[in-house]
């Protein structure tokens, strides 16, 4: 585990964080000072805009920082797709979030729930010093926060409360948090590796007479 502050020390460092409906994209320096990008729009066009509007040639990033989940799987996956790309080319190192962990060490509420929804009425679910986890909707106990700009298609827990996900806010918050993994190949997170299906290809037979 590592914090913003010795990742950031050979800045400047780009952060993309794809969790929510709106792109957010970071330039931080040593310091802690950073510049926002957080342009609308679908995920594989407003990635490239901030950096665009930021000034941030891929080729020239000293170190990566990204947000692996939870949140919109798609926007996680183009960012994490475009990282293999650009440390394939121009080698950098980096380090992957949970987006719910920030939540939770910024809100700074141990007995606080930070969810976000996992389809089929089951959430993401995690708590201060806990690890993440899913569970259905009569698991969860308040107190419950979601982030403001995260995508939800189940019903709402009772009294879930709604809690921003700004990164101008948060990163002063979490600056020495140890909240950082390496990511040597970025990708979105899961809770469990997927499984698939074993399958043993048969030649189709017509049925036979009188069947």
């Amino acid at each position: 585990m590592a914090t913003f502050r010795e990742v950031c020390q050979a800045g400047p460092v780009v952060l993309l964080d794809a969790a929510a409906a709106q792109v957010q994209v970071g330039l931080i320096e040593p310091s802690g000072e950073a510049r926002w990008s957080a342009p609308p729009g679908e995920s594989g066009v407003a990635v490239f805009q901030a950096l665009e509007e930021l000034g941030v040639k891929p080729s020239k990033v000293l170190g990566w920082i990204y947000c692996e989940g939870p949140g919109s799987i798609l926007g996680i996956r183009t960012v994490a797709m475009a990282l293999r790309s650009w440390t394939l080319l121009h080698p950098a190192p980096v380090h992957r979030y949970l987006s719910l962990a920030v939540l939770a060490h910024a809100l700074g509420q141990s007995a606080a729930g930070i969810i976000a929804d996992a389809r089929r009425e089951t959430w993401h679910h995690l708590r201060a010093g806990e690890p993440l986890r899913r569970l259905p909707t009569r698991d969860l106990q308040p107190p419950l926060y979601l982030p403001a700009t995260f995508r939800t298609w189940s019903a709402l827990p009772a009294g879930v409360q709604s809690t921003p996900y700004e990164w101008p806010r948060l990163l002063p918050k979490v600056w020495d948090a140890d909240l950082l993994r390496p990511a040597p190949e970025p990708d979105a997170f899961l809770h469990e590796d997927p499984s698939y299906v074993t399958w043993t290809p048969r030649i189709h037979q017509a049925p036979a007479k009188g069947a």
